[in-house]
């Protein structure tokens, strides 16, 4: 009687299961496969790798415009007339998405590196497809209303554009070994050429991208020029309700050197500041004078105004998640706020020696002073006592007129305008959106002696740029948040800069080569030495390097069967000459 004993018994592989579990739900090891990926899934990979940049541009995009949600939301207030954070569901289903098909992306490349054929699940590609179809509507959607945001990805890499680069080396470098392992298993000569010079081709271009970086913040030290002064826009609306007199005395408690704010005119011609169109969202009008809370705010008169509470909205929306900040004196002084009169911000300023900056709203048709609203203003001004050097002066209204009755005003201009047409007006200052101003513009700007505000600036690293950059001030709605920027986020010299660059560069290239002569270790090592003692099913399953696809599997089988029948090698030799076993098994010899 023969006895037989199996040649393999099996091996569990946990890490394999739940790779090929999680990608494609193919958890017994019969279902996985060493054949070639068809082209259908290789489409669909493709499209998981466009889904997965498209995803990762968009969310470092909504990462970087957190200088600018209030904006945001105050924009879709105007559209839709509710107030609320719309930025907290687009957060957290843009990082969820990506994290989603981040994971996804690092299995499939997994599954390459192994050798295992894609193979993705029709659950993922549902959500790949839903993913990669919200992100193009999202995209879609802010191109058509929030269009200028995204000169924020070009500014913000003024910021990170040096450490981005190292970190997409570093992740080049790491594709090194999928490469390397996909280049050995390839069996055609000409598709491995086309494979190697397109990674270091992309290699090489990513090498050379620091040519193409430009930062301010890349300088001599001893050229950085003094600390932007800061304006408070609306006060310090993050820590007290915008355009009360609470929030400007709490950015004049931050120190700031100006204030900036809203003014609209009264039914009987007091200026006021608001800076929404209507009562609704800053004031409790809706409960005081129900009738009338959609009403233009110009169309009160200053006793209702006096009568409404403009704090109360703040503790209730909480609008920058500062509420639990106060203490129970500021809670109880911020819910007793009233709107307030650009007389007493005027004083305000007056008696701390502050620069004040509004933007002036002109009443409606059929309003009573909608031609006497500049009148009414520049009175106000001018009765306020305060200096007529630290006020400046933006409305384009009868400004031949303003400069006649009050010479002393800064005259400032918010649209950018040829210099020649700046110096016919009599413009020395602009405020302008910090998208509106290169780093070349605010050298020429400051060669032609003209300030310059960049508003709103909330966020350090857009802070420490523009400083970089030269800006003599910025308007912010966080004041107490730049005042903790004593000096600019990062600052290195360009032979530092270099010095990073080359060394990175360098340690990737070494890198680089290291992992391909490893993966690549056995084929070369034949080729160089010249030996033609190995039969061909030995040479293809060293240059497989344990990666082997069906083809290699049927020689592992025809390589075990020989030797062992021809009495060659042991069992630990057959293991080296396989690679790392028989895919899984391990050999426990044959007896009769």
């Amino acid at each position: 009687m023969v006895k037989h004993q199996p040649l393999q018994v099996y091996e569990r592989q946990l890490c394999l299961s739940c790779l090929t579990g999680i990608y494609g739900c193919r958890w017994k090891r019969y279902q996985r496969s060493h054949d070639d990926t068809t082209k259908w899934e290789i489409l669909w990979f493709l499209i998981l790798s466009g889904t997965f940049s498209l995803l990762l541009v968009w969310f470092y995009f909504w990462w970087e415009a957190r200088n600018d949600y209030n904006e945001f939301n105050w924009s879709l207030y105007n559209q839709s007339g509710e107030w609320s954070d719309r930025t907290v569901p687009i957060l957290a289903t843009t990082a969820a998405g990506f994290t989603y098909i981040t994971l996804l992306m690092v299995l499939a490349l997994c599954h390459v590196a192994v050798g295992q054929q894609l193979n993705l699940h029709w659950l993922h590609k549902i959500g790949v497809t839903a993913a990669l179809l919200t992100t193009i509507t999202g995209v879609i959607s802010v191109n058509q209303m929030w269009a200028e945001e995204w000169d924020i990805i070009l500014i913000s890499l003024q910021a990170t554009g040096p450490f981005l680069h190292i970190g997409a080396v570093a992740a080049f470098t790491a594709l090194a070994w999928i490469v390397a392992g996909q280049v050995a298993r390839v069996e055609k000569t000409r598709l491995q050429v086309v494979l190697l010079l397109l990674y270091v081709g992309a290699l090489l271009a990513l090498y050379l991208v620091p040519l193409t970086i430009t930062s301010p913040c890349i300088m001599d030290r001893s050229s950085l020029k003094p600390r932007p002064a800061i304006i408070g826009h609306r006060g310090a609306p993050m820590l007290a309700p915008e355009n009360t007199i609470l929030s400007f005395h709490k950015a004049i408690q931050l120190k700031v050197s100006g204030l900036e704010t809203d003014v609209t005119v009264s039914l009987d011609g007091v200026p006021f500041l608001m800076r929404d169109h209507t009562l609704q969202r800053t004031t409790n009008v809706d409960r005081i004078f129900p009738d009338r809370q959609f009403d233009e705010a110009s169309l009160f008169n200053w006793t209702d105004l006096r009568s409404l509470n403009a704090g109360q909205w703040f503790l209730k929306d909480d609008p920058f998640w500062t509420v639990h900040s106060l203490s129970r004196k500021e809670l109880s002084r911020t819910g007793n706020q009233t709107v307030c009169s650009l007389e007493e911000m005027l004083r305000l300023a007056a008696r701390f020696n502050r620069s004040v900056a509004f933007d002036l709203r002109r009443p409606p048709p059929g309003h009573p002073r909608h031609k006497s609203w500049l009148n009414d203003t520049l009175e106000t001004v001018l009765l306020s006592g305060i200096p007529q050097e630290l006020v400046m002066w933006s409305p384009d209204w009868d400004r031949e007129l303003v400069r006649r009755v009050a010479p002393g005003f800064q005259q400032t201009s918010t649209e950018k305008l040829p210099k020649e047409v700046l110096h016919k007006r009599g413009i020395v200052r602009l405020q302008l959106r910090y998208n509106q101003a290169s780093p070349q513009d605010i050298r020429e700007l400051s060669a032609n002696n003209m300030n310059l505000t960049l508003r709103s600036v909330n966020e350090p690293w857009l802070f420490s740029v523009l400083w970089c950059s030269g800006v003599p001030s910025v308007s912010s709605d966080a004041p107490h948040i730049l005042r903790k920027v004593p000096y600019p986020v990062w600052l290195m010299t360009p032979d530092e800069y270099c010095l990073i660059w080359i060394t990175t560069d360098l340690i990737s290239i070494v890198t680089v080569v290291g992992i391909f002569v490893f993966q690549n270790y056995h084929m070369i090592r034949w080729r160089l030495s010249g030996m033609r003692s190995y039969n061909p099913e030995q040479i293809m399953l060293s240059a497989a390097v344990r990666r082997s696809s069906r083809d290699v599997n049927i020689m592992k089988e025809k390589l075990i069967f020989s030797e062992v029948s021809n009495g060659v090698g042991s069992a630990e030799e057959l293991s080296v000459y396989t690679g790392n076993g028989y895919d899984g098994y391990t050999n426990e010899g044959v007896a009769h």
